[in-house]
């Protein structure tokens, strides 16, 4: 099977980047070992965040945000986008302080999307809050979003351009061969003049077959969702010293998430659940919102997930080989970035460059400098 690029991943990254190369007149083959939004694309907590971003990716992110704002019209097909803002609660004055500092350093590079709120705003936004948390910083655009329905959209919409999505065939080797990559996968053989690895939790072992190491890790984030509760929540809440990731939907029914980490098994393609932090994040859940004492968990669940040493993602050019490219490691926080990360990933790929400053995020950011 020929294309002009072959995307190895099907999360939302590479769906999005898929339709976005489609859209434009590239022949496009998206290559999933397993299914569409099988691994963190599909079971994360969905949280569309430009809330706390680290400051390399802010500019991406706020270019994101206004993508989701009107996504699921752009695509043709719902991606479960709410805008209900976003609160992170401050617990005590230590945590105001922090919330000022990065206030101050966030002014300095242009950025206002922040507000800082008091004890009495925060009570009106989240009235079953603990009476004892102290205030917290909110951004008004912020909400969240069902990740299968999102990844899934991409996938749909780059399939009406014209993309061809290739589930159940694990790329077992790559290479460059004259002007074109060369994939075997499970039962076929794919040519491609380019290669965009978005393969997530494995893309360390495509990036090797590349010809670029990079120094990624994996675990296995778990979320659990409670039984229908009467609604006492609209914002997405998260915590400002402490893990917490939590949001009730129009059913009624709450996620919990918070960054609690169950067992991983790459070789396996599973997770195991550590049950004893699942139960901290309950507490911790309790703790913020006595009201959860009522609550019942109805499902847990785990999906795998890739991170690099400083939690940034890599996106950009491969750096030891022609005509390929990477979006991987985006550390449990990259499904808001997905619209636009598709976007810079079509740019480099047909034009070369993107409008954003990706040094950051350079695949070859820890590598050894000769001087």
């Amino acid at each position: 099977m020929n294309a002009d690029v072959l995307i190895i991943g099907g999360g939302i990254q590479g769906c999005a980047t898929a339709y976005h190369l489609a859209r434009q007149g590239a022949s496009v083959v998206v290559l999933e070992k397993d299914y569409i939004a099988r691994h963190a694309s599909g079971v994360n907590a969905g949280g569309v965040r430009l809330l706390g971003r680290d400051m390399a990716e802010v500019p991406l992110s706020k270019a994101s945000m206004e993508m989701w704002q009107t996504l699921s019209d752009d695509l043709g097909q719902d991606t479960g986008f709410r805008r209900q803002s976003m609160i992170n609660i401050a617990l005590d004055e230590a945590d105001m302080e922090t919330l000022r500092q990065r206030k101050a350093m966030m002014r300095c590079e242009g950025y206002t999307h922040e507000r800082i709120i008091s004890r009495d705003e925060l009570r009106e936004h989240l009235p079953h809050v603990n009476p004892d948390c102290v205030g917290g910083v909110t951004s008004d655009l912020d909400g969240y979003a069902i990740p299968y329905m999102a990844t899934n959209a991409f996938r749909l919409a780059a399939e009406r351009h014209g993309a061809q999505i290739v589930a159940g065939e694990e790329v077992l080797n790559l290479r460059r061969v004259g002007d074109s990559w060369l994939a075997q996968g499970t039962t076929t053989r794919f040519e491609a003049d380019t290669v965009v690895n978005c393969a997530g939790a494995w893309a360390d072992r495509i990036a090797l077959m590349i010809g670029d190491n990079v120094p990624l890790s994996h675990a296995a984030p778990m979320l659990m969702i409670t039984a229908r509760m009467p609604h006492f929540a609209k914002p997405v809440v998260g915590a400002v010293s402490r893990q917490l990731s939590f949001k009730q939907f129009e059913n009624g029914t709450v996620l919990i998430g918070g960054g609690a980490k169950g067992f991983a098994d790459r070789a396996n393609n599973r997770t195991r659940l550590d049950y004893s932090k699942l139960a901290n994040a309950a507490r911790t859940a309790v703790e913020f919102f006595p009201i959860m004492r009522r609550s019942a968990i109805n499902r847990m669940w785990a999906g795998l997930e890739a991170y690099m040493p400083d939690n940034l993602p890599v996106i950009g050019p491969a750096v030891n080989a022609t005509r390929a490219f990477h979006a991987f490691g985006f550390s449990a926080h990259g499904f808001q970035m997905g619209p636009v990360v598709g976007q810079v990933m079509a740019d480099l790929v047909l034009n070369g460059q993107s409008s954003f400053v990706l040094d950051a995020f350079r695949i070859d950011r820890y590598d050894r400098k000769v001087l």
